[in-house]
């Protein structure tokens, strides 16, 4: 199974509002390596569009600029597949400037799935997901946190709680980077 063969898939990386080590609400700060890996693991697996979600002016300007230095000029034809994967990077300054962007894109407003480090009781499987995925006729999100995780606010619209990733011990704080790469493989993996 792909992204391409079910409902539409996007990605988005939420850098507000997110918890910091105290649980404040924060806006974190965008890194380029996040930038850069997410975009090429929702490439690498069919995803339609990656959102960089922050409200902060100059956080949204310097995505942009990392963004257009792989997608234009010497940065373009220096590395094609690093200007493939930017190119379906969007920065948005809320999760709801997301929203109504893919409900103007696909003609409905996406479903919303949330991941994080820690399981809920109305939590969805991955299997349950594909299906829905598969079987659904709305866009689906998927939304990732920075920082300590997702505010409560945002697990209380989304839609689903995909379940978390587990390892074998109790240690479980994975890199968002690693979390996005390890969630589209076991949804858009071939097995």
């Amino acid at each position: 199974m792909s992204a391409s063969t079910g409902a539409p898939v996007c990605i988005a990386l939420i850098h507000y509002p997110v918890y910091d080590k105290n649980r404040q609400v924060v806006a974190t700060a965008v890194t380029n390596l996040d930038l850069h890996d997410i975009a090429r693991a929702a490439k690498t697996f069919g995803l339609d569009r990656y959102y960089v979600v922050t409200p902060v002016r100059s956080q949204q300007a310097l995505s942009e600029r990392i963004a257009r230095h792989w997608q234009e000029g010497w940065g373009a034809t220096y590395n094609p597949k690093r200007k493939a994967a930017l190119d379906i990077m969007q920065v948005a300054e809320s999760l709801d400037a997301v929203v109504a962007d893919m409900a103007t894109r696909y003609g409905i407003a996406p479903k919303v799935v949330v991941t994080g480090a820690t399981a809920r009781d109305n939590g969805i499987t991955y299997a349950g997901l594909q299906r829905v995925i598969r079987e659904g006729d709305a866009p689906i999100l998927l939304l990732f946190g920075t920082g300590w995780g997702m505010t409560e606010e945002l697990f209380d619209r989304a839609d689903f709680i995909l379940d978390p990733i587990k390892g074998p011990g109790e240690y479980n704080h994975l890199s968002v980077r690693s979390a996005a790469a390890i969630v589209l493989d076991r949804l858009f993996g071939n097995r």
